[in-house]
């Protein structure tokens, strides 16, 4: 029978974290946010409502306060995301009066652009990538602003803060252009695109403790609490739904937990945790030495994961 051992208790070893000072990094988000505006012409906000976009939507506010962000929010929804977030996003939408845009994987599996994955890891992540080319393709846009942070994972550790794609939506690594002093350029060719990220050079320490400081609401999700579970490889996989798959000698536990990352639910782990609170969650944070992409299966698929889907479009 299988059963959460000792190897998946919370982490408590200290780890030092050095960033640039709160007001330093919020600065240079709004100084961001303000080039996106006055440089493109259909700017669009990714949001997933996960930490990093809802961030991402307070720092928007307090750019162009006091009038409304200036441009819609996208969500890419695959169909298999956490209700908790998805409840949210509505919610948050309603209340700022901003324009939402969804466009759904589902419609590209049926459209016959994408083929569903099947078997024991099979997610549909790797299809938004479609689905977002899409949807720019669609819309219009001409820059993207996502939530990606440096410290994350290796392959977004070489983007720009404005990160240039082509009329295929596909990412250079070896083509990227200086950014000195601050300078962001943004001219780009007919058909390009760009991915803006004004919290490249946040941490996770950073986006949860500006979190508790502008008293920022967040899902549920996010924060300890009971839940079925199981474990497989390692790691802790919600049994609350019918999207992840699960053997019949998995064994479905209830456990207190809580989700550093929210992302596609079929490849998106939780850690055991009774941090139940904005503050708990960043003394915890604060002490963990392991990445919040050490949760994401996706990622694990192969040593350049990341790298290959960013090269054809991911966000």
């Amino acid at each position: 029978m299988n059963t959460i051992t000792a190897e998946l208790e919370p982490l408590t070893t200290i780890t030092e974290t050095v960033s640039l000072q709160p007001d330093a990094l919020e600065s240079e988000a709004i100084y961001i946010f303000r080039e996106v505006v006055a440089q493109f012409e259909k700017p669009v906000l990714l949001f997933s409502g996960g930490k990093d976009s809802i961030t991402l939507v307070r720092l928007a506010q307090k750019a162009f306060y006091p009038s409304k962000i200036p441009f819609p929010l996208m969500h890419i929804d695959t169909g298999h995301n956490f209700p908790e977030t998805i409840a949210f996003r509505d919610k948050l939408v309603e209340e700022l009066g901003v324009e939402l845009i969804v466009r759904k994987v589902q419609d590209s599996i049926d459209q016959g652009k994408v083929v569903e994955e099947t078997g024991k890891y099979a997610s549909r992540n790797m299809l938004q990538t479609t689905t977002l080319l899409d949807a720019i393709e669609e819309f219009k846009f001409d820059a993207c602003i996502g939530g990606a942070r440096r410290d994350e994972e290796k392959a977004r550790a070489k983007e720009r803060i404005f990160s240039v794609r082509d009329d295929f939506g596909q990412w250079d690594e070896k083509n990227q252009r200086p950014e000195l002093f601050d300078m962001l350029n943004g001219a780009i060719e007919i058909g390009q695109n760009v991915r803006v990220f004004p919290i490249s050079n946040w941490t996770e320490l950073d986006v949860w403790s500006y979190i508790e400081s502008e008293g920022i609401e967040i899902p549920s999700i996010y924060f300890a609490h009971k839940r079925n579970i199981f474990v497989r490889d390692g790691l802790i996989w919600s049994a609350e739904d019918d999207v992840v798959f699960r053997a019949e000698d998995e064994v479905v536990e209830e456990r207190m937990v809580r989700f550093r990352t929210v992302g596609d639910m079929s490849c998106t782990a939780a850690v055991l945790s009774y941090a139940d609170s904005i503050e708990k969650v960043v003394a915890e944070i604060r002490e963990s030495q392991i990445s919040e992409r050490g949760a994401r299966i996706d990622d694990k698929r192969s040593e350049a994961a990341m790298e290959k889907r960013k090269q054809q479009g991911y966000f």
